[in-house]
């Protein structure tokens, strides 16, 4: 692979591998949960506490294919920087929506919500990539330059809850 292409996805390569790191974080406090409420691996004991990693395990689990797919076709079709800003933004309040489910299920809420805007935004910016290779396909004008100048000063909006 050349270093070009490489340049291309090297934060999007990232983002993903944090999110690997994450993963294994979630499923290893799965494990302890379970061993320290009954001590003999991993067993779906009934506890509250067990029942609440778990879900929590499973809801982040659920929605992580639909993150990776909007993070690399933000990425590639649109704009590589904000893709995998936005892509951290995620992981981060992946990261709150499961500490916060292990507490009351409503300290999860924010989280989530906040999740949701991440994805959209993911989503709007590889259906603007869609569309300028479209624009480029059939009329011969790149907005290219237009659309990452957006996303470029959309994504720090991200920041607002």
């Amino acid at each position: 692979m050349d270093q070009e292409t490489l340049g291309s996805i090297v934060l999007l390569a990232i983002v993903t591998l944090i999110s690997v790191v994450q993963n294994a974080f979630f499923a290893s406090k799965v494990e302890h949960e379970s061993k320290h409420c009954n001590g003999k691996g991993f067993q779906r004991p009934g506890s509250s506490a067990f029942d609440r990693v778990y879900t929590a395990n499973q809801n982040c689990g659920h929605t992580y294919p639909t993150f990776l797919a909007m993070l690399w076709c933000a990425g590639l079709l649109c704009s590589q920087a904000p893709a995998a800003f936005a892509g951290l933004m995620y992981l981060f309040v992946r990261q709150k929506y499961f500490v916060g489910y292990l507490g009351e299920r409503t300290q999860s809420t924010p989280g989530y919500l906040f999740g949701k805007r991440i994805i959209l935004f993911l989503f709007l910016m590889s259906v603007a990539g869609i569309l300028n290779y479209y624009l480029i396909f059939f009329f011969g004008s790149d907005f290219e330059i237009h659309i990452k100048t957006i996303t470029n000063a959309i994504s720090p909006l991200l920041l607002i809850p």
